[in-house]
C-alpha cells in the first residue's frame, strides 16, 4: 500500500474517535495534576497559591494545545506518535520538576515547556502542506508568540525567589493573551477564527476526557488518604462527603454539559471560535476547581474534627466556587444564559466563606465539608429537574 502524503486526518469520516496513544498521552498528566495539588497541598500559602496557579496554566497550556494538534493530525500514523511519544518524554520530566519548579529544578521545568511548545509547532511548520497556506501561516503565527515568551520562563530559571514567579506570570499571561488576540503578529496579521476549522465532537471529548483525568486524581487523593487513616466514624464520614462531592461535579460537568457541548460545537458553523472559549479557555477554571478541590479533600480526611482554618477553606469552598463559576461560564457559552442553579450555588458557597472564618466553633472541616458536598449536589439536582425537558 503506498504510503499517505499527509500526516492529516483523512476528512468525510464523520466523528474522530480519540485514539489510544492520545489516552496514552494524557497518563503523564495525570501524573502532572498529582504533582500539582501535592505542591499546593505542601505550600498552602498565597505564594503556594500563586506558584501552582503559573504551573496550572503551563500544564493546561500544553495539553490544550496538543489537543488542537491531534485533532488534525491522525494519532495512528508512525509519525504522529512518535511526536506524541517525544511530548511524554518531556511532559514525564516537566511533572517530574513541578514540586521543585520554585527552588532547585527550575531549569528542568522550563526547559521541558519551552522545548515542547516550540518543538511541537516546528512538526506542525514541517508536515503542514504547502498548498495550505492557512494553517502554516497560523503556525508560523503560533511561533512568534513562543519565541517572545520562550526568554521570559528561561530567564525565570536563572533567579529565584519573586523575580522567577514575575518572569513566569508575565510568560503566562502573554500566552494567555495570544488565542484571544488571534496570534496577530506586526506586518505578519492575525489569523481569523474562521481559519481554525476543527472536528468539534473530538475537541468535546478530549476536554471531558481531561476533566475525567482531573476528576480521577480526587478520587485517587481521597482514596490514598482514607486508606492509611484510622478509620473511625468522623473519617467515615468525611470520606463519604467527599465522595458525593466528586460525585455531583461529575454530575454537573456530563449530565447536562458534555453531551450539550458535543452537540452545539458539532452543529456550529464556527466551531473554532466555540472551542477557543468555551473549552480552551473556560475549562482553565474548572481545572483548577477540582485541582484546589482535591486538596480540601484530603486536608478533611487527615484532620475531620479539627480547626477550619484559611488553607482548609480555600480547599474545602474556594475548589468547587472554581469548579461552578467555571461550569456555569461553560454552559452559559452553550446555551446562551446563566444556569440559575449554579449562580445560587455560587452565592450560597459565598455565605459559607464568613462562616468558615468567623463562624461557630463546630464548624469542623468535616461540617464544612458536608455542606459544600451538599450545596454541589443541591445544584446537580437542581439543573437535572429543570432541564428534564431536554431527555
Amino acid at each position: 500500500m503506498a504510503a499517505r502524503a499527509s500526516l492529516f486526518r483523512l476528512t468525510g469520516h464523520g466523528h474522530h474517535r480519540v485514539g489510544f496513544i492520545e489516552l496514552f498521552f494524557d497518563l503523564v498528566f495525570v501524573f502532572a495534576i498529582t504533582q500539582l495539588s501535592h505542591g499546593l497541598l505542601a505550600h498552602l500559602t498565597l505564594l503556594g497559591v500563586a506558584e501552582t496557579t503559573v504551573l496550572m496554566v503551563a500544564v493546561w497550556w500544553l495539553w490544550i494545545y496538543t489537543s488542537w494538534v491531534t485533532n488534525w493530525l491522525d494519532p495512528e500514523l508512525v509519525s504522529v506518535r512518535l511526536l506524541l511519544l517525544a511530548m511524554m518524554a518531556g511532559g514525564l520530566a516537566l511533572a517530574s520538576a513541578v514540586p521543585q519548579a520554585f527552588q532547585g529544578r527550575a531549569w528542568v521545568f522550563a526547559g521541558a515547556y519551552v522545548a515542547m511548545q516550540i518543538g511541537r509547532t516546528l512538526f506542525m511548520l514541517a508536515v503542514t502542506p504547502a498548498s495550505n497556506m492557512v494553517l502554516r501561516r497560523n503556525f508560523l503565527r503560533i511561533l512568534a508568540w513562543f519565541a517572545f515568551s520562550a526568554p521570559l520562563w528561561l530567564a525565570g530559571a536563572m533567579v529565584e525567589g519573586p523575580a522567577r514567579l514575575a518572569l513566569w506570570a508575565v510568560a503566562v499571561g502573554i500566552e494567555l493573551l495570544a488565542p484571544a488576540a488571534r496570534f496577530v503578529v506586526p506586518g505578519f496579521g492575525a489569523s481569523r477564527i474562521t481559519d481554525w476549522a476543527i472536528e468539534g465532537g473530538h475537541m468535546a471529548e478530549r476536554c471531558g476526557l481531561f476533566v475525567i483525568i482531573a476528576l480521577g486524581e480526587s478520587i485517587l487523593v481521597a482514596g490514598a488518604t482514607f486508606s492509611a487513616a484510622v478509620w473511625d466514624a468522623p473519617r467515615l464520614l468525611a470520606f463519604g462527603a467527599t465522595f458525593v462531592g466528586s460525585a455531583a461535579m461529575w454530575w454537573i460537568y456530563f449530565a447536562r454539559g458534555a453531551g450539550l457541548g458535543t452537540a452545539r460545537i458539532t452543529g456550529a458553523a464556527d466551531p473554532g471560535l466555540l472551542a477557543r472559549n468555551a473549552y480552551t479557555y473556560i475549562h482553565l477554571p474548572i481545572m483548577a476547581g477540582i485541582i484546589v478541590s482535591a486538596v480540601g479533600d484530603e486536608l478533611v480526611l487527615a484532620h475531620p474534627l479539627g480547626h477550619v482554618g484559611a488553607g482548609a477553606a480555600f480547599g474545602l469552598i474556594g475548589g468547587p466556587a472554581l469548579f461552578l463559576a467555571g461550569a456555569a461560564a461553560f454552559k452559559r457559552t452553550l446555551r446562551g444564559w446563566w444556569q440559575p442553579s449554579h449562580t445560587v450555588g455560587l452565592t450560597v458557597l459565598a455565605v459559607l466563606v464568613p462562616m468558615s472564618a468567623w463562624g461557630p466553633t463546630w464548624l469542623s472541616p468535616l461540617a464544612l465539608a458536608a455542606c459544600v458536598s451538599a450545596i454541589l449536589a443541591a445544584v446537580a439536582g437542581w439543573e437535572s429537574w429543570s432541564l428534564r425537558a431536554e431527555g
